[in-house]
């Protein structure tokens, strides 16, 4: 009975780890706190974990627990069942610029050409990275708290919005909403106004 009971917990655990490779997590910070007792002290940690499929999906947990390892596996949990959906454009950058904030943290972010690679501080980098993005940049004005500095950053991603999703609103095409670039080049307005100034 005991062997039966030992093949059924293994085979969960086979499922479990057949099913998280598609997520990849990333540890931002840890803090130690000491409880002072009668008997000396009690230490416990808390853990800040961000969790991504890196194809654009991310989302963070905090975990607490008495040991480092248990803290890091609830936080990662609690990142799993909190993940969001952020639109990329080409899989590679945002789709626009945005400003996020939570309490004192205040992010801005922009989009960035190809090869710009992801400037961007420790917590936000963690959350572009797990999300996928390899072109970004983004500027912490606010607090240096990790915990707001994700907090902003998500929010301000919660924003972003495709041509599709903006098109399927209005009930139009893609093509419809985005500016046409054959009608009014670059160049024309300049060369009328260098023209009339002539």
């Amino acid at each position: 009975m005991a062997e039966r009971d030992n093949n059924r917990g293994g085979g969960r655990g086979r499922r479990d780890r057949d099913e998280t490779p598609e997520f990849a997590d990333r540890l931002v910070a840890i803090n130690r706190v000491s409880k002072t007792v009668k008997g000396g002290k009690r230490f416990g940690f808390a853990a800040l974990v961000v969790v991504g499929d890196q194809k654009g999906r991310v989302g963070f947990g905090k975990g607490k627990a008495k040991e480092v390892p248990e803290a890091i596996r609830k936080a990662t949990e609690q990142a799993k069942r909190k993940m969001m959906r952020v639109p990329l454009k080409e899989g590679r950058t945002l789709h626009h610029d945005g400003h996020g904030h939570h309490g004192a943290g205040k992010v801005t972010l922009r989009t960035a050409p190809q090869g710009t690679g992801i400037i961007a501080g420790g917590p936000m980098r963690a959350v572009f990275e797990m999300l996928g993005v390899q072109d970004v940049v983004a500027k912490s004005t606010g607090s240096q708290n990790p915990y707001a500095m994700i907090h902003a950053t998500l929010d301000a991603l919660r924003f972003q919005q495709s041509p599709r999703n903006v098109a399927q609103r209005r009930g139009k095409k893609v093509a419809d909403i985005l500016p046409k670039r054959d009608e009014n080049p670059a160049g024309s307005s300049q060369e009328t106004h260098v023209a009339e100034e002539a």
